[in-house]
């Protein structure tokens, strides 16, 4: 083939963002060839945009995967559906990219990783977050050795305010049955991600502090704060909520040769995204652990250098995505992000609700069939929305 032909399942709020992004010729070696979707009023708001005169539409994702319209089917539907949709693509012969998060809990994500682990098909997550030059340049630094061994990762993520009517646009949102859980499952996938690719490094155990419903009408989390401890003896902690005002976006990991700390200053200073995040790293001239054996003095600590890291400065996020699959597909450049990996995030945040369940400590990787069956409690205890009165498709171009 020469260009890729993509297929989006889902075009609602980010499926339709997608499919402006390619119908403007974003991805260089792909187009938009079909999209499929339960409701007319969404496929026609697709029809509507410039370019999409050759898009087939369809109501049924089944007649659009036997169609032979697609060579890469993009899974942008609810959370729950995300691994159905992606075995049934990759089974009928297609490429996948699936939307975070990989999954609602770890039981179906495996299931999905098996099928892919078989397939002869790319299939990748929407990780576009790892796009971000800070968070390249951070994961690159780390697995040179720049920082040594880690010893602690602080995220204070809570710079993505949403009012009640966020909320109530949809009677979906924000419940066990529609999403799996809040702040976690909806706003924090890709942190959750970057927390452990960043690092290269995983939690073995979390004690989490969920609150539901704490600031808004909701059943599910708004509000967590989680502790973890990893392998090497590295601590970490995890803040998020979606009633901060303003908000903080801070991520500090500190090694025994020095300290990363990258800070995103958001929209409410007027800066534009990709140009409002600043990576310092504060380095140790000699490794604090060599320091701490070999100073004959009562106090006193490493000399320290204050650098403002320099990047590339790209940040093409859900573009940089998917110019990558169309690539590696043709066989152009290798996949930068495989698949599977949407099963950490997963985990981790699994591994927090479940924490904050059962108001104790867990380990990982968790009990898949504690964790499902704890979730059917929730779902069957559920209450029924009764603030919304018509579902309402929001615009994306802003959120990222």
């Amino acid at each position: 083939m020469e260009k890729v032909r993509f297929g989006i399942i889902g075009v609602g709020n980010m499926g339709y963002s997608h499919a402006k992004k390619m119908l403007a010729g974003n991805v260089e070696n792909g187009y938009l060839s079909a999209v499929c979707d339960l409701k007319e009023d969404k496929l026609a708001r697709v029809k509507e945009l410039e370019g999409s005169e050759n898009v087939k539409t369809f109501t049924d994702y089944k007649e659009m995967l036997a169609s032979g319209t697609c060579d890469a089917i993009v899974v942008a539907v609810p959370h729950y559906d995300h691994p159905r949709l992606v075995i049934e693509a990759l089974e009928s012969g297609h490429h996948v990219v699936c939307e975070k998060p990989a999954g609602v809990y770890t039981k179906q994500v495996k299931e999905m990783n098996a099928v892919a682990e078989k397939s002869d098909k790319l299939f990748t997550m929407m990780f576009n977050q790892r796009t971000n030059c800070v968070y390249r340049k951070m994961h690159e630094m780390i697995q040179n050795g720049e920082l040594g061994e880690i010893k602690r990762i602080i995220w204070t993520i809570t710079n993505w305010y949403r009012p009640q009517s966020y909320y109530d646009s949809g009677d979906w949102r924000a419940t066990w049955k529609g999403e799996g859980g809040g702040v976690l499952f909806n706003q924090c996938p890709h942190q959750l991600d970057l927390i452990q690719w960043i690092p290269g490094i995983s939690p073995v155990k979390v004690r989490a502090f969920c609150h539901y419903g704490k600031w808004h009408d909701i059943e599910v989390e708004d509000d967590v704060t989680a502790y973890m401890e990893y392998a090497n003896g590295a601590t970490g902690v995890f803040i998020t909520s979606t009633a901060d005002a303003p908000g903080t976006n801070r991520l500090e990991i500190l090694g025994d040769k020095g300290q990363l700390i990258c800070e995103h200053f958001g929209s409410v200073y007027g800066t534009e995204s990709g140009k409002r995040d600043k990576l310092t790293f504060i380095r140790n001239e000699v490794s604090e652990r060599e320091f701490n054996k070999t100073c004959t003095a009562s106090f006193g600590s490493p000399a320290q250098t204050l650098v403002t890291v320099e990047t590339d400065g790209q940040n093409p996020q859900h573009v940089g995505i998917f110019n990558n699959f169309a690539n590696a597909i043709l066989g152009l450049e290798p996949l930068f992000v495989d698949g599977k990996e949407g099963l950490n995030g997963v985990e981790l945040m699994d591994a927090m609700q479940l924490s904050g369940w059962l108001q104790k400590e867990v380990t990982l990787p968790i009990d898949d069939d504690l964790y499902y069956a704890e979730l059917q409690k929730k779902i069957a205890t559920g209450r029924k929305k009764e603030t919304v009165t018509e579902t309402v498709t929001l615009d994306m171009s802003n959120t990222f």
